[in-house]
């Protein structure tokens, strides 16, 4: 489904310091800091989401001390340094199918890190990157729980790649993981040699738009 939406507003983990990549980002923003690193980038519904209550239930729901962490993946050739810092990716003129992707990041002891950095880039609808400018880039921090929120479209398939969205995750002064969410359902999935099941999302569809949930874990105790 293609609607118009409305406005709302290297591989693995390296090693690199919040003050590194604030150096190595094309903006600084006071107090909040933009991500910079190295760079090297038929939708089918899963079954329901489970549904999570809000705060510590919530979190104490979402994690089991001693999972493993989340793991690591390729960054591919489409990231860019310097992503505005916004929870929102949708535009004036965005066309697509509306994805809401929320989840918490945790320590491996399901200690919920707050702060902690989420810098997403994907394809649009039709599976191009924006290379020029920052059309579906853009990073965030998570609350005091740990959450995040990002407001996205489904990105589109090009030759080559199953449906995904990159991400990298940082833990304030710690490493960066940089990794992909997947699709459950997607054809693909079976052909795509870089995909990983591990790293699926739990996706549901709530009306015209879908919903995505998945939790990361860092390699911090």
């Amino acid at each position: 489904m293609t609607d118009q939406l409305p406005t709302t507003e290297d591989a693995g983990e390296g090693n690199i310091t919040r003050k590194r990549l604030l150096q190595l980002g094309a903006l600084v923003v006071p107090a909040a800091g933009i991500i910079g690193a190295t760079a090297a980038g038929g939708f089918a519904a899963a079954s329901p989401a489970e549904v999570r209550p809000e705060g510590a239930e919530a979190i104490n729901l979402a994690c089991t001390p001693g999972q493993s962490t989340t793991i690591a993946q390729t960054e591919g050739p489409y990231f860019k340094p310097g992503s505005p810092q916004r929870t929102s990716l949708i535009q004036p003129g965005t066309t697509g199918t509306r994805l809401t992707v929320s989840g918490f990041v945790f320590s491996r002891s399901c200690r919920p890190l707050a702060n902690a950095l989420l810098d997403f880039w994907q394809a649009d609808s039709r599976g191009a990157y924006d290379n020029s400018g920052y059309t579906f880039r853009g990073h965030q921090y998570t609350d005091a729980s740990g959450k995040f929120t990002l407001t996205t479209i489904v990105p589109g398939l090009y030759p080559g790649r199953t449906r995904h969205i990159h991400v990298k995750v940082q833990n304030p002064g710690g490493r960066i993981l940089t990794t992909q969410l997947y699709f459950p359902g997607e054809p693909r999935n079976n052909t795509d040699t870089i995909y990983d099941p591990r790293l699926l999302m739990n996706v549901r569809t709530v009306g015209s738009a879908k919903e995505g949930t998945f939790d990361f874990v860092l390699n911090v105790a």
